[in-house]
């Protein structure tokens, strides 16, 4: 699957780096006006070009490409605003989707896709189209799991114990709404995850990437109950199929993820046993994460190390790669540097 030519490695900054370094701010017209949907990927481009074009980034610096998302972002909220949570637009954060507290546990797919959210993207998406005359990128989709507690809140817990029958619906529900929203962005541009992980589009397939963040808050036995069936049912329609796990212990379920035919790519969250899930998933590509908080208190010498092992516990270069998301306005980027070339020595060792 991976079509690079060395060891696939990506950086994003929160806001806040790009609010104090570059000047941008992220309301509600960085996301959905399209000039400026164009003019600021092309402005981080040349960000990341200036800095670190030595090591492949900002290639597109001189393009005005027609993406749909931010793609140099770890935001999801879009999904949650369209089935009911409000979402709070400021200058030097991703947008903060506000728990809509649901009183029942249902959505409505068609509901969904009449929101007033929706429409945002869809008028983003016509007027690029007019302008370009095709559309790429994609938008953050989240998670079947983060999506319910973002509805119900944390009673979305005792909810599964107390209406394990009305939770599955619900699930299910919130499945059926996620499926429609990426074959909609399948059928425009062809890719549905750079925006939950750029490092999918260093392959000659675009990974369908599930985000599963707040899986760090349940036990192995309920996600294999409740959850772990829509991993498999994807896993044999969304080819290549991977889950993002950005929890310090993706490791606990390196037995469960296993069992999921086909599960291509891992987002790996850095507190994680590289070696015990590379033993339960030898075929499995290992997106190893770095701690954006860790490394700003790090040495250069530190984060080398830390790289070095973690990619020696995987085994497999070829089914290897580093990143570090939401690295924020404290991070320097001689520490950025050290990142790209370590992992570069790594590859050319």
């Amino acid at each position: 699957m991976n079509n690079t030519k060395s060891l696939p490695v990506e950086i994003v900054f929160q806001p806040s780096w790009w609010f104090h370094h570059e000047g941008l701010t992220f309301d509600e017209d960085f996301f959905f006006h399209p000039l400026k949907r164009v003019e600021a990927e092309r402005k981080m481009e040349k960000a990341l070009y200036d800095r670190w074009g030595q090591y492949g980034f900002g290639c597109d610096k001189d393009k005005d490409l027609p993406l749909i998302g931010a793609t140099h972002l770890a935001a999801g909220f879009l999904l949650s605003e369209m089935l009911g949570c409000h979402v709070e637009y400021k200058q030097d954060t991703p947008p903060q989707v506000v728990p809509a507290h649901f009183e029942k546990l249902s959505v409505s797919a068609d509901k969904a896709f009449q929101t007033n959210a929706f429409k945002k993207l869809e008028n983003l998406v016509e007027s690029l189209k007019k302008s370009y005359g095709y559309v790429t990128g994609d938008v953050n989709w989240g998670g079947i799991l983060n999506l319910a507690l973002d509805l119900r809140g944390d009673i979305f817990f005792i909810d599964l114990f107390d209406n394990p029958q009305d939770s599955i619906k619900f699930l299910s529900e919130i499945n059926n709404v996620i499926e429609q929203f990426t074959d909609y962005m399948l059928y425009n541009t062809g890719s549905t995850s750079i925006s939950v992980n750029r490092n999918v589009h260093n392959f000659d397939k675009r990974v369908f990437l599930h985000s599963e963040c707040s899986h760090t808050m349940i036990s192995v036995e309920d996600y294999e109950k409740y959850l772990q069936p829509f991993d498999i049912k994807w896993s044999q329609k969304y080819q290549p199929y991977g889950i993002h796990y950005c929890g310090p212990d993706p490791d606990r379920y390196a037995e469960s993820f296993a069992k999921i035919p086909q599960l291509h790519f891992l987002d790996v969250g850095w507190g994680g046993d590289i070696a015990a899930l590379r033993k339960h998933l030898p075929n499995t590509f290992l997106n190893i994460r770095l701690s954006p908080v860790d490394i700003v208190n790090q040495s250069e010498e530190e984060i080398r190390t830390s790289i070095i092992e973690r990619v020696t516990a995987s085994g497999n270069l070829e089914l290897t790669g580093v990143c570090c998301i939401n690295m924020d306005e404290h991070i320097t980027d001689n520490k950025v540097t050290t990142i790209l070339e370590t992992v570069r020595d790594l590859w050319q060792a």
